[in-house]
């Protein structure tokens, strides 16, 4: 078998995973893209509210969707595409999350994905201050230029792993995953009549029957330090290939969550808060905001330059948004900027 698979790419209306409104898929074979595909979308009933921020990171407009197929209307289409090929995605959590959750409140079943991620696999195989997609897709050669265009986006996530198995001289994803000693994850079959909804299907569904919005609602302003909290311990029990799994994470900025929440999510993945930054850290998470391209601006807090001098002297450590955090948690908040 050679470096055959599908990468998949979602960009979303809302806060809600489960309101895709864009998807791009890149059909790999031998290791060469040889088939691409992509659709606009409605969101599912009732999930379709375009949120201001979403719109400006991606740019889809309600109207270019008005009249389209629903996202659960178009999954046949988008299933058979991917048939029964392994899934690679940049921060698989979620874009996986996308396809339970959409189907979920469309009330349909879904199939079982096996899924790679290559967030992991950048962290594991690159040595980047961030493994948001520009950076590792211009570490692994890939152009980039219209990063939240579902359909490229989806073309620079299936270089990056094409580029991190010849690394390694894999010819499969089963031989690159064995070389690093990871385990291809999977997410089963589903139908919402029979299983338990996923928790974010459950939090959404139960924020409109209570008569309120899908998305995270945004704290007020608050002067001074951010709370800090207890730093829990991690969670033994977490998935071990998930990206948050082992690693030491610090928060800094203003986030969209409060501070003490983010920890406890964090430590809910296997991933180990801290308050400050020490030659521990391998994850530093940003708020206020931040997006990749601020770490060539220079528009950093005192910790993320605490973190550019550690990484310069070859701690491996990296920098996250808050998006990119909480779609590693399966979802994100609307202000958050994407992966």
């Amino acid at each position: 078998m050679g470096l055959d698979f599908t990468a998949i790419d979602f960009e979303t209306a809302n806060g809600f995973r489960g309101s895709p409104c864009a998807v791009g898929l890149s059909k790999v074979r031998g290791g060469v893209v040889v088939e691409e595909a992509s659709w606009l979308m409605r969101p599912p009933e009732n999930h379709d509210r375009f949120d201001h921020h979403n719109v400006r990171i991606h740019g889809i407009r309600p109207e270019q969707v008005a009249g389209l197929p629903r996202f659960g209307e178009l999954f046949p289409e988008i299933g058979a595409f991917i048939g029964g090929d392994v899934l690679a995605a940049h921060n698989a959590a979620f874009d996986l999350g996308v396809i339970r959750s959409g189907l979920e409140v469309s009330g349909l079943p879904g199939p079982a994905y096996d899924y790679v991620c290559t967030v992991l696999l950048s962290r594991r195989c690159y040595s980047l201050v961030s493994n948001s997609l520009p950076y590792a897709a211009e570490e692994a050669g890939v152009p980039l230029v219209n990063h939240h265009d579902a359909a490229e986006d989806a073309r620079a996530c299936a270089g990056i792993l094409i580029d991190i198995a010849a690394r390694n001289g894999a010819g499969s994803i089963a031989e690159l995953y064995l070389s690093l000693g990871l385990t291809v994850s999977r997410q089963e079959a589903f139908d919402p009549l029979r299983d338990p909804l996923s928790k974010a299907s459950r939090s959404a569904l139960d924020a409109l029957a209570g008569g309120g919005a899908a998305a995270a609602p945004v704290r007020a302003y608050q002067a001074g330090w951010p709370e800090e909290g207890a730093n829990p311990l991690p969670n033994a029990l977490a998935e071990p290939g998930h990206p948050l799994f082992g690693q030491t994470v610090v928060f800094t900025g203003e986030l969209a969550i409060p501070r003490p929440e983010a920890k406890i999510r964090s430590a809910e993945f296997g991933a180990r808060p801290e308050s400050r930054v020490t030659a521990r850290t391998s994850v530093l998470v940003v708020g206020d905001g931040f997006v990749a391209a601020d770490l060539r601006s220079g528009r950093l807090t005192g910790k993320a330059r605490r973190v550019l001098e550690l990484h310069d002297r070859g701690q491996r450590i990296e920098v996250l948004s808050e998006g990119e955090f909480l779609q590693m948690l399966g979802g994100h908040v609307a202000s958050a900027a994407l992966a």
